[in-house]
C-alpha cells in the first residue's frame, strides 16, 4: 500500500473507532481489512490498544460474511499472493464498494478505463402501457395524475411512479392492457385487484382491465415479482413461457426470459402451485420450482437464497456460482448493450453482489479480477479472457 492511501485508511480507522464513519466506509474498512495489510502496517504500537478490538471486530464480521463462499472459492491469479480474506476482499468487492478501491489506487483500472462508457447509463424506471384500443403511452414521459380511462377504469401515475388501476363505475365491458418495459427499464404496477407486480428489464406483462368470472389471469414474459392480493374465490394464474403458476394469495418471483434456458418460479411467501405439461408441483417458501425449455416438463425443486434470487427488485445483482455469460445476460438487460465474446471464455464462477445504479465501468473493473475483458464500441462489449 502507498503511503497516501496508508494515510487515507488510517482517517477511516479512526473514524470508525470513534463512531464517525458513514456505512460505506465502514462496508469500504471491514472489505479490505487484510488486502490493505491492516496489523502490518497501520497497527503499531503506541496505537495498539485503540485498535486492536476494532481489528477484532472486523475479522470476525469477515469470518462471518466469507463463511459461505470458502468451499466454493473464488479463483483469484496465483501471483498476487492474497490470502483467503484478501480473496474474501475481492468478492465483498461486489457486496459493499464497487470499483471504490480501484479508483483510489490506480491499479487494474487502466483496460477498462481506456473505454468509452458516457453514452452507457444503468437502467431505470422506464416502461410502455398499451391499452385496450392499442394507444401507447410513454410512462417515463408521464407526469402524475390521471393518464387514461377505460371500460369504467380510471388508470393513474402516482407519487411513486407506479401504475394503478381503480373501478370509476361498474361495467361488464373488460379490455386487455400491457405493460412492458425495454432493456434498462423497470417498472411497477398495482393491477385492478390490488395485486403489485415489479417488472424486471426487458419484460412485460397482460392483463385485463378489471378481473371478473372465476380465475385472475394474467401473462408475463421476461421477469415479475408479484405480491397477490388474497382471493380464495379467484384464484391468480400467470402463464409464463410454457407454465401456470397458480395462488390465492402470496409473494414470488417468475424468471422466464427467452434467452434463458430454464424457467425459474421462487417462492417467497405463500403457497404456489407450478403446472408445466402434464406434470405439477406445489412449492413451499424459500423453494424454487424449475423446468428446462423445450424438455418433457420435468419440474425441479431446489431450496435457495430467495433474497439473491429477487435482488434485482431491490436494485441490486446478485451472483452466486454463476458464469460471464449468465453475469452478462443481467448486465445487458440492465445497461441496454449488446454482448458477444471473442475466443475461449473459461468457466469461472462469481459471487456476490453489486448496486445496479453502478456505472458501467465501475461493474466491468469488478468482473476483471478474474482476468475478464471487455472492450465497448458503441453499444456493443465484446468480452474476452487473458491473463
Amino acid at each position: 500500500m502507498d503511503e497516501a492511501n496508508k494515510e487515507y485508511f488510517k482517517v477511516l480507522l479512526t473514524k470508525y473507532r470513534l463512531g464517525e464513519a458513514t456505512n460505506e466506509e465502514i462496508k469500504f474498512l471491514e472489505a479490505y481489512y487484510n488486502l490493505f495489510e491492516l496489523t502490518d502496517n497501520l497497527i503499531t504500537d503506541e496505537n495498539e490498544a485503540d485498535y486492536l478490538p476494532l481489528k477484532n471486530t472486523m475479522k470476525a464480521n469477515i469470518d462471518q460474511k466469507i463463511a459461505q463462499y470458502e468451499k466454493k472459492p473464488l479463483t483469484m491469479p496465483s501471483k498476487h499472493g492474497w490470502t483467503k480474506y484478501a480473496v474474501a476482499a475481492s468478492i465483498l468487492l461486489f457486496i459493499w464498494v464497487g470499483a471504490y478501491f480501484f479508483t483510489r489506487s490506480g491499479h487494474k483500472a487502466d483496460h477498462v478505463a481506456a473505454n468509452n462508457y458516457s453514452n452507457i447509463k444503468p437502467g431505470g424506471n422506464k416502461a410502455t402501457l398499451t391499452l385496450g384500443n392499442g394507444k401507447t403511452i410513454t410512462l417515463d414521459d408521464t407526469t402524475n395524475g390521471q393518464i387514461a380511462q377505460q371500460a369504467g377504469v380510471l388508470i393513474s401515475k402516482n407519487a411513486n411512479g407506479e401504475i394503478v388501476y381503480t373501478a370509476a363505475q361498474s361495467t361488464d365491458e373488460v379490455l386487455e392492457n400491457t405493460i412492458a418495459t425495454p432493456k434498462g427499464g423497470q417498472y411497477k404496477v398495482i393491477l385492478p385487484d390490488g395485486t403489485n407486480v415489479w417488472l424486471n428489464a426487458a419484460s412485460s406483462l397482460t392483463y385485463p382491465t378489471a378481473f371478473k368470472g372465476t380465475e385472475r389471469l394474467v401473462t408475463l414474459n421476461g421477469e415479475g415479482y408479484f405480491e397477490v392480493t388474497k382471493n380464495k374465490q379467484m384464484p391468480f394464474r400467470v402463464h409464463s413461457a410454457g407454465q401456470t403458476v397458480e395462488v390465492l394469495g402470496t409473494h414470488f418471483d417468475i424468471n422466464a426470459y427467452a434467452d434463458e434456458a430454464v424457467v425459474k418460479t421462487t417462492l417467497l411467501e405463500g403457497s404456489v402451485k407450478v403446472s408445466v405439461q402434464a406434470n405439477s408441483a406445489t412449492i413451499v417458501p424459500g423453494q424454487q420450482a424449475q423446468f428446462a425449455k423445450g424438455g418433457a416438463g420435468i419440474i425441479r425443486l431446489e431450496k435457495v437464497d430467495t433474497d439473491k434470487e429477487v435482488a434485482w427488485k431491490n436494485g441490486v445483482f446478485s451472483f452466486a456460482d454463476e458464469d460471464i455469460r449468465t453475469v452478462m445476460r443481467q448486465v445487458s438487460r440492465w445497461y441496454d448493450i449488446d454482448v458477444v465474446y471473442n475466443g475461449k471464455i473459461p468457466d469461472e464462477k462469481f459471487y456476490g453482489e453489486i448496486s445496479r445504479s453502478s456505472n458501467l465501468a465501475d461493474v466491468f473493473k469488478i468482473l476483471e479480477l478474474n482476468n475478464m475483458k471487455f472492450d465497448v464500441d458503441g453499444k456493443t462489449v465484446t468480452v474476452s479472457y487473458g491473463k
